[in-house]
């Protein structure tokens, strides 16, 4: 055969057109199988934001697209994503299915991302061969048939989108051997600073980059500071809508969102168990941001800057770690350990929810895909270079974390580079049984089996397993299904009896049911364990209003004011006990007071006038 025709065969077996042919089928596999649980999703009650994130960016992007582009006061959560939403419903109309539909896009372009990583690491070693391909699909798959990159894809969540743009730029690190233009540099920077105003921990993407101009491009002296300036430039420009609003528009000295200082303190308390732990704070997201805007103006005795918010509450971190070093020492050993455990800490129980349902699909979780990396570690890095590559990002996400605290999404972001370090793991282990390497084999299933069994012991807190179960029940109750509701908060209520929000479920629950006895019971076990309850001193009045206990309900509901002095509710309820006490005087204070907070409320304005 002619030299030339025998060279032009030999290119066409190892061109990459083949390689992105099974890549693209891959990437549209991944996007049909998201496509049919996102249409599972938009059919189903869950896919209604009842609360938690998805209702809190659900309401920010209403508030936007009527007209509230700001409420004058620095960011207070990251604002990109809520912007994302008001700019989708105003083009398509409000729900589900579209935001869905570009997230599960993002998501299929993960896929592909992992599936040409793998085959590059393994292609740069050795000629293109099955086996690279085989890998790289192994890895597509494995994130496709991942219950939470299956779940958050889904929802109205930004966790599936940074995930997304991480990796694609760590594939910029993998694939680029010669530096790029200074253009380039710009592009990444900018990407990433763009990205940080809806996913703040990509941020932890620019010490790689540096990292990658002196070591994977070895640029030196001049160009290498000119191309980190030009790289921060971008970062700058990209983020430039937030900070120009805090500074300009709130006259706030914040970079990105103010609401760093009270993530800081949930995660470095003396409570604090490396999960969140919100103390006298509400679990949700809009009741968390006001609730620690409104205990730090109560403590501080006037009205704060979101800069000064943030500032109390990273101070009564930073007095804690003072306090106790030796325990905040221990509390990053736990967030280690958190962040690599088999268990699924889901704050919001989203996995859980939506498999029960059968919105998604039967998959696997983070255990098995830990396991599997850590076990094929020392090999990978030795024979794959580029491989450290993937271990220095999958550490960075990491440490990401440990100032605050480790949930399943939060950790979503390392998973494709745990899940490429286990491909080429399990890689490494079938050529050693092709070549007869069994000490090899033998060692990696020691390293398998080490690995599997830390990662499995499971947390001793009951509080934690409970927490499925709750958020299942509460949003059982929210929609009506009493039956579920009750299966659902009396199994949570087995693991911790005495939590106070668990109780306020349940009493809401027997109100539903009509049970106003044990509705009360339920309401004063939720103030035994949280004396300053707000929902359960104002649930706990409004029940006594309607049984004409007026003197009671008076100081529940005064109780219930002093959490939460801007409740209209509360109010005018409390001039209706007012009323019952025969004090015209102070309830019609009281309805004046409400009327200020909601002019148009029509049992307001009839009580008013029944004072009148």
């Amino acid at each position: 055969m002619p030299a030339r025709l025998t060279t032009l065969v030999t290119k066409t077996k190892t061109s990459p057109a083949n390689s992105l042919g099974l890549g693209f089928f891959l990437f549209t596999l991944v996007f049909l199988l998201r496509l049919v649980a996102l249409s599972r999703f938009a059919g189903s009650p869950v896919s209604l934001p009842h609360g938690g994130d998805m209702a809190f960016y659900d309401a920010w992007a209403h508030r936007i697209l009527g007209g509230a582009l700001t409420d004058g006061h620095a960011f207070y959560a990251l604002p990109l994503y809520a912007y994302w939403l008001a700019g989708i419903h105003a083009i398509f109309g409000a729900g589900a299915f579209t935001p869905g539909f570009l997230q599960c896009l993002a998501d299929a372009g993960t896929a592909l991302l992992l599936y040409k990583i793998a085959t590059r690491l393994l292609t740069s070693a050795v000629p293109e061969t099955f086996g690279a391909k085989a890998t790289g699909t192994l890895c597509a798959l494995t994130w496709a048939l991942y219950l939470p990159a299956q779940a958050f894809s889904i929802v109205q969540m930004p966790a599936t989108l940074g995930v997304f743009v991480f990796w694609l730029v760590v594939w910029q690190i993998i694939k680029r051997t010669a530096p790029p233009r200074f253009v380039g540099y710009f592009s990444l920077g900018l990407l990433v600073g763009v990205t940080a105003m809806g996913i703040a921990t990509i941020l932890v993407l620019v010490p790689l980059l540096l990292a990658a101009l002196i070591w994977r491009w070895q640029l030196r002296n001049r160009r290498l500071a000119l191309s980190f300036v030009i790289l921060l430039g971008g970062v700058f420009l990209g983020t430039a809508p937030c900070w120009l609003h805090n500074y300009f528009v709130a006259h706030d000295r914040v970079f990105l969102s103010a609401h760093s200082g009270i993530n800081f303190w949930i995660g470095n308390n003396p409570a604090a168990t490396g999960y969140p732990s919100f103390g006298e704070l509400r679990a949700g997201q809009a009741e968390l941001l006001e609730d620690s805007i409104a205990l730090a103006e109560t403590a501080a005795g006037k009205p704060l800057p979101r800069s000064a918010v943030s500032a109390f509450w990273s101070a009564k971190a930073r007095a804690y770690i003072a306090s106790d070093f030796g325990g905040w020492f221990r509390l990053l050993g736990k967030k280690l350990w958190n962040f690599w455990n088999a268990f699924q800490y889901d704050d919001l129980s989203i996995v859980a929810r939506l498999r029960e349902q059968g919105v998604i699909f039967p998959g696997l979780r983070f255990g098995i895909i830990a396991a599997l990396a850590l076990a094929g570690l020392p090999w990978v890095l030795r024979s794959w270079p580029g491989a450290r590559w993937i271990a220095a990002a999958v550490g960075l996400q990491m440490l990401s974390l440990l100032p605050v605290f480790v949930t399943e999404r939060y950790r979503l972001a390392a998973v494709p580079g745990l899940i490429i370090l286990g491909g080429l793991g399990i890689w490494h282990l079938w050529e050693s049984c092709a070549r007869g390497r069994f000490r090899t084999v033998a060692i990696y299933l020691a390293l398998l089996g080490v690995a599997a069994l830390l990662i499995s012991k499971m947390p001793d807190t009951p509080a934690l397993w409970a927490l499925d179960p709750y958020n299942a029940g509460r949003e059982a109750l929210e929609a009506g299904d009493l039956t579920v509701a009750q299966q659902k908060l009396e199994l949570a209520y087995s693991y911790v009896p005495h939590n106070a929000e668990l109780n306020l479920a349940l009493g809401n629950f027997w109100l539903a049911r009509s049970d106003r006895a044990k509705a009360r019971k339920f309401y004063r076990d939720a103030l035994a364990a949280q004396p300053r309850h707000q929902a359960a001193l104002n649930n706990l009045g409004v029940l006594a209003v309607e049984d004409g206990d007026y003197f009671g309900a008076h100081v529940y509901l005064q109780g219930a004011l002093r959490e939460d002095p801007a409740n209209a509710k509360s109010h005018y309820l409390l001039a209706r006990a007012l009323l019952g006490m025969g004090n015209r005087v102070e309830a019609r204070a009281e309805i004046v007071r409400a009327l200020q907070l909601i002019p148009e409320q029509p049992e307001f304005i009839a009580l008013q006038k029944e004072l009148d």
